[in-house]
């Protein structure tokens, strides 16, 4: 037997390990979730693919409202709005601006001043195209979101989901 201090001797038999506690290999890092890798994404390009969304959501219900239930283009285009309002404004509360953890009541009804404002220039330019202009309805409105989407952001970063000091 073999000392390890003196006076001490160590046991010579080997440590068995019960079966419960077989030795695991290494297990990689657990992934995150989705949400978390998401957030972890540039603010720009997460209000792109929520915007991005959003819009995809908007054109798509405008064509089905249009071309399935035979609604007028600007009716189609309000119904879609409000449709494509609920997806923006979760997507921002939760990813965009989720670090400024502004979320509620308060927060909805300032990013529904700037959805609705947006739309209302959304609206007019949609009216422009439709009826000065003779555009198709479904790619002047596919244009008219991207260029109404810039003053969005801004809108939303500075104003609807700016972090509020002292909450």
């Amino acid at each position: 037997m073999k000392t390890t201090a003196p006076g001490v001797m160590s046991n010579p038999l080997p440590k068995i390990k019960p079966a419960m506690q077989a030795q695991q290999p290494p297990s990689p890092a657990a992934p995150l979730p989705l949400l978390v890798r998401l957030q972890q994404l540039p603010q720009v390009l997460l209000f792109v693919l929520v915007g991005g969304s959003a819009a995809a959501v908007h054109l798509l219900a405008v064509g089905a409202l249009v071309a399935w239930v035979g609604l007028a283009p600007l009716l189609a285009n309000g119904l879609a709005f409000l449709l494509a309002f609920i997806v923006s404004y979760n997507g921002h509360a939760w990813l965009t601006f989720a670090a400024h953890q502004a979320r509620g009541w308060a927060v909805v009804g300032r990013f529904f001043a700037v959805a609705s404002l947006s739309f209302m220039v959304n609206e007019l330019l949609y009216v422009l195209a439709l009826q000065w202009l003779h555009w198709h309805y479904f790619w002047s409105q596919a244009g008219i979101l991207v260029l109404v989407a810039v003053g969005t952001f801004a809108m939303s970063k500075f104003w609807a989901f700016k972090r509020r000091e002292g909450k």
